[in-house]
């Protein structure tokens, strides 16, 4: 089985860097990215529709500050979702593009914003209703076998999706919405058969993007009362107990937060305690 994609507590996302004035110049960036690295941390998760391609280019203007230091990330970039404001056809709808003319189109130019010449992993964004799987193993093969891509692999897809492109391509990982309050791949065992497959979990919106219920956030105090911790670590351990131990990508560029779940990410439940927070969140107990 191949080595994990990311051997490290948290990957970060880019998603919403342009929200943080703090980190607004280059040199501002540099400076956090630096210190992300000082903590063990080198994983940075990039989307081309992010910001409409602007964090990309900011994420690059900091790195030109410093060209050494690409050697020393993971950058993943993702493809194949079109907003409806960038779709040139009379239609203007959102749509998806797995095509091998757009995805080669996506990969030069993230490289071109970000100012590097590989990205270490490159994900298919979304499952498309059309793809054609011949044509697209064909592409991401390429990708890896051009050196513009290290390694590859899916974001948001389906067991199916998963199994009928990896007879085709070597496929890595699948980024997918897990926390305690998405936990639908928990229990009709699509984890285990990720883990089964080699593909590493990468976990976006671990936090559930701040919209935990009540009776949740409720138990996280009981749990983290009783451990001596934070909620937000307690969420983020129930996480990586999960088979293959996720990775949560944190959506927060808080310096306090990253912190915070690095000071958790040795953090173990025991079983009573993970199933009474799963109860909390699913509203029932188990059969």
């Amino acid at each position: 089985m191949a080595a994990p994609v990311l051997a490290q507590p948290l990957l970060l996302g880019m998603m919403r860097l342009l929200e943080y004035p703090e980190l607004g110049e280059p040199q501002a960036l540099l400076g956090f990215i630096e210190r992300c690295i000082e903590r063990g941390l080198n994983g940075f998760d990039h989307a081309d529709i992010y910001a409409g391609g602007q964090c990309e280019a900011h994420f690059g203007a900091a790195l030109r500050q410093a060209p050494g230091l690409r050697q020393r990330l993971q950058i993943i970039g993702k493809a194949d979702i079109v907003p409806a404001g960038q779709d040139r056809s009379r239609w203007r709808v959102k749509h998806y593009d797995s095509s091998s003319r757009y995805l080669r189109r996506a990969v030069d130019d993230s490289l071109a914003r970000l100012g590097v010449e590989r990205l270490d992993g490159f994900l298919l964004h979304r499952p498309d209703p059309l793809l054609q799987v011949d044509e697209v193993a064909e592409t991401l093969n390429g990708l890896v076998a051009s050196g513009k891509v290290r390694w590859v692999g899916l974001s948001n897809a389906g067991i199916l999706h998963c199994q009928a492109l990896a007879q085709c391509v070597p496929l890595r990982c699948n980024q997918i919405e897990l926390s305690l309050q998405a936990q639908h791949w928990v229990w009709d065992g699509s984890l285990h058969a990720l883990q089964a497959a080699g593909l590493q979990v990468l976990a976006w919106s671990p936090m559930g993007g701040g919209r935990f219920g009540e009776r949740l956030c409720s138990a996280l105090d009981e749990v983290a009362a009783d451990l001596g911790v934070t909620p937000n670590q307690v969420a983020l351990a129930w996480l990586r107990q999960l088979p293959g131990r996720p990775v949560p990508i944190l959506g927060s560029l808080r310096w306090e937060r990253i912190e915070e779940a690095l000071l958790g990410a040795e953090l173990e439940l025991e079983r009573p305690a993970w199933f009474y927070l799963s109860e909390a969140a699913r509203g029932h107990a188990v059969a």
